[in-house]
């Protein structure tokens, strides 16, 4: 009686697990890896430092002196400089020798000094255009007031009404009160999603170049499907920039709220990383099956970035748009329509949520349909990675790559 042969093929699930294992293991222990994490980490707290002791003088953007005879331009001068979003510092100096001195040695800006003019002052070489401006309002200012007691008025009470004045704004929506420290992580955001997508999918498809001119792939094929070798190598892959991605955004923001850089509250900036994580899983698998699939085309090392190019110029249009629109108008519309297409949310997405102000329902539609077209794409991806990847030499035409048995 003949004893049957037991089935060992091992399920789907547990051999895209297996792939998935070796490329973990492999890309962990990579020289490369490891020096540009620790060096990418090493940037951020650099980085964290600078902002620090940057930021040390308290914003103050220019300190100018002043004498006992210009002593009552010192107030006005503050005050110009506020009108125009200038933070100025001033200081009482003992002469006007003192304050030249001072001047000649770099601790002071500039120094007010008595002159024919309604404002005058001294500097080491040349006036600075930001402190132009001020001095230029405090010397209108300066006129307006002469002005006003030629003709026997009180120049504090005209200031005064003056200062009262403003315009009364009745927004028909209410605006999102964005802060400068949002928009900085969003950009951040953006730009570590912009280098994983650009990194860790560009690997995958040098990492299916490599197996097919190594002609490991045979071998590998030869026990596996190829969706289920695509679909291992990609997830390894993806989980290794997974954890290069959580520690860089864990030690930044860790970093920046020790040193006080950071001061929005922790729950936003966990926020920002979470979010950071979850848009860096769903861009990643998005776009590194189509680089695994175009990767296949091809099998040269040197013929890959021609190959992924049409995807990246997605990742980069995305990216552009971002880092050009979102700084100076957070609420564009631009930014909002793209950030709900699938092959920009990516990039835009994230950076969006980070500065805040995305209502629910658009950050809730941008992840459900990535969802729904990731399984597209591996269907996609899959026809032709099945069709190219044994085929060696040439490039394989898209077309043929589609339409091949």
């Amino acid at each position: 009686m003949n004893t049957p042969v037991p089935d060992v093929r091992m399920s789907p699930v547990s051999t895209i697990g297996l792939v998935a294992s070796r490329e973990l293991s492999t890309r962990l222990r990579s020289k490369a890896y490891l020096v540009s994490t620790a060096a990418i980490l090493l940037l951020m707290i650099a980085a964290v430092v600078v902002l620090k002791l940057t930021s040390g003088s308290g914003g103050v953007d220019e300190t100018v002196g002043y004498t006992s005879q210009t002593a009552s331009l010192a107030a006005p001068l503050q005050a110009s400089g506020n009108a125009i979003g200038k933070t100025i510092a001033v200081t009482e100096v003992a002469s006007d020798q003192a304050g030249r001195d001072k001047v000649s040695a770099g601790s002071l800006d500039a120094l007010l000094v008595a002159g024919p003019g309604a404002v005058n002052v001294v500097v080491k070489k040349d006036l600075d255009g930001g402190l132009r401006s001020v001095l230029n309002v405090l010397a209108g200012q300066s006129a307006l007031n002469q002005q006003i007691v030629d003709l026997h008025g009180d120049p504090a009470a005209v200031n005064a009404k003056v200062a009262a004045a403003n315009v009364h704004t009745e927004p028909l929506e209410t605006p999102y009160p964005y802060n400068t420290q949002q928009l900085i992580l969003g950009i951040i955001a953006g730009i570590l999603i912009y280098l994983s997508l650009m990194l860790n999918g560009q690997m995958v498809a040098q990492g299916v170049v490599e197996e097919k001119t190594s002609r490991v792939v045979e071998l590998l094929l030869a026990t596996i499907r190829p969706w289920q070798l695509m679909a291992g190598k990609v997830l390894g892959i993806g989980v290794v920039g997974l954890i290069q991605m959580i520690a860089i955004g864990a030690v930044g923001i860790i970093a920046a709220l020790a040193a006080g850089v950071l001061t929005i509250s922790v729950s936003a900036a966990v926020g920002t990383v979470i979010w950071l994580v979850v848009w860096y899983l769903l861009g990643f698998f998005m776009y590194a099956i189509i680089f695994a699939a175009l990767g296949a085309l091809v099998s040269r090392q040197e013929d890959v970035s021609g190959a992924v190019m049409p995807a990246l110029l997605f990742v980069i249009a995305g990216y552009v748009v971002g880092l050009s629109v979102l700084p100076s108008n957070p609420g564009s519309s631009l930014a909002e329509v793209l950030s709900l297409i699938p092959v920009f949310a990516p990039t835009l997405m994230p950076m969006r949520l980070a500065m805040g102000g995305v209502p629910v329902w658009e950050a809730g539609l941008s992840v459900l349909l990535v969802v729904i077209l990731i399984p597209v794409l591996v269907w996609f991806a899959g026809r032709i990675y099945r069709n190219s990847v044994m085929r060696t030499g040439a490039k394989v035409k898209l077309r043929d790559a589609l339409r091949a048995a």
